[in-house]
């Protein structure tokens, strides 16, 4: 005759099995176990802009017996980690070129925040907060966000002369970094529409349409198109830059009203590209670069006209008011003359100072 199993063990094997098919019924996952130090981030992005101090939230629900937490930023384009502090709760220690602007926050005996002072455009990007306790290592990932403006970029010799190091060389001389992907893809929901590809951090080719077009890559769906893996050092494009405002006070859903400590001032006259340069030494600034244009355009609303000279031989005016006469289109935006002769003395300069 078979043997029966008893009741209550019958129970005690099917209960944890019923209760864990429900959990999942539910969506509900057992919980995982063992004991979990870092609490999750409330906000897993922190918004901020150039010059300002911004706090990256990393918080011990418990503290482990011995334990150190490591600080480090992910940089997309070089596919590595940057280690940039490291503490075990009582000293701290930090590295790289953020180690003399980083800092732990110690707002309690829990708290393991880092802190950055006078952000970078650099600073943008993803952050891992590290606790190492042996056996039990975990992490939280963070991004840092800023507010700015993406401008695509070529230079003298026409289109498609960067390879990637070269675009990346070529938004920094102008006030910014090569974007990322993410920075293109909201210019592109703010109304950036451009026919052709540049480089972005990650290294991938993109460009922003919004109006399909046959010479956009056809009258398809708008998008960013992709052109897919390239050579880094081979491969010629443009560059999509990024730059930021330096700002005391976001401006937008906040209400907050926008200052902007670098200010962008036009010169008239009819002025060959070194006058310009002395016109606007004359009144204790230099001529602005690309990116300082584009800032004033995004963040200070400056609206004009005219064309003027910018610091890499370029004349190009900002319009925030699209009307006839200032270039016909009719979208706001910095407006390109080109790369006329250094000679052609026929435009004024707008010129960059620090207040």
């Amino acid at each position: 005759m078979p043997r029966r199993t008893p009741l209550p063990a019958l129970c005690c094997f099917l209960l944890p099995w019923a209760f864990t098919t429900f959990h999942q019924a539910l969506g509900n996952p057992a919980p995982h176990p063992g004991p979990h130090y870092l609490l999750p981030p409330i906000h897993e992005v922190i918004h901020s802009h150039r010059g300002a101090t911004a706090t990256l939230p990393c918080v011990l629900g418990t503290s482990p017996p011995s334990y150190k937490v490591r600080w480090s930023k992910v940089d997309p384009g070089e596919l590595r980690e940057t280690l940039i502090l490291i503490t075990n709760g009582l000293h701290a220690r930090g590295y790289g070129h953020l180690g003399g602007r980083a800092s732990m926050r110690r707002g309690h005996r829990l708290d393991a925040s880092l802190v950055i002072k006078n952000v970078r455009l650099e600073d943008e990007g993803r952050y891992r907060c590290e606790l190492i306790n042996g056996i039990e290592d975990e992490s939280v990932a963070l991004t840092l966000r800023l507010e700015g403006v993406v401008f695509p970029y070529q230079p003298s010799r026409g289109r498609y002369q960067f390879n990637y190091f070269e675009a990346k060389q070529a938004c920094e001389e102008q006030d910014g970094r090569l974007a990322t992907y993410g920075q293109l893809y909201q210019a592109w929901t703010e109304g950036l529409d451009w026919c052709n590809a540049g480089w972005l951090l990650e290294g991938s080719v993109r460009y922003p349409v919004l109006n399909a077009r046959a010479p956009c890559g056809g009258h398809g769906r708008p998008g960013i198109r992709s052109y897919g893996p390239r050579d880094r050092t081979r491969d010629r494009y443009d560059a999509f830059c990024f730059t930021s405002a330096l700002a005391d006070r976001l401006l937008g859903a906040i209400g907050h009203r926008l200052t902007f400590p670098g200010q962008v001032f036009f010169v008239p006259g009819r002025l060959t590209l070194s006058e310009a340069h002395a016109a606007c030494r004359r009144r204790g600034a230099v001529v602005a670069k690309v990116g300082h244009l584009y800032a004033a355009w995004k963040f200070s609303g400056l609206d004009r006209c005219d064309g003027g000279w910018l610091a890499d031989g370029s004349v190009r005016f900002p319009i925030t008011t699209p009307r006839p006469r200032c270039g016909g289109l009719p979208d706001p935006g910095v407006r390109s003359f080109g790369f006329p002769r250094p000679q052609q003395a026929a435009y004024g300069t707008y010129c960059y100072a620090e207040k």
